[in-house]
């Protein structure tokens, strides 16, 4: 199991424009491709301008393939273009995390 852990950060005053611009048109293609996120949550303290969002692979072969299924989807390609568009967003930050060997996956 690999978890892919993604953080960005938006300009200030345009996270809330960011995440409705991706709620009517990058979540239902998301989901479609990836399934759902363990996690996808709005930043409350510290970096306030920012969002994470964690997915679950089996493996980094499936989270290839599902990869890059999404990144063919017209739907896909269309919210990418209306994000770069808008330019709420300034950062993005991705790491892939392994769970301890004592963490019980469930």
């Amino acid at each position: 199991m690999i978890y892919d852990h993604r953080t960005y950060t938006c300009r200030p005053g345009t996270i809330k424009k960011q995440l409705a611009l991706y709620a009517e048109y990058g979540w239902p293609v998301q989901r479609r491709h990836l399934g759902e996120p363990l996690l996808y949550a709005a930043t409350e303290t510290g970096d306030v301008n920012s969002y994470v969002h964690i997915w679950v692979y089996e493996d980094a072969a499936d989270r290839a393939r599902r990869r890059a299924a999404l990144q063919a989807d017209p739907g896909w390609v269309d919210y990418l273009k209306r994000s770069a568009d808008a330019g709420f967003q300034m950062a993005q930050r991705n790491k892939i995390l392994t769970p301890a060997s004592f963490f019980a996956q469930g």
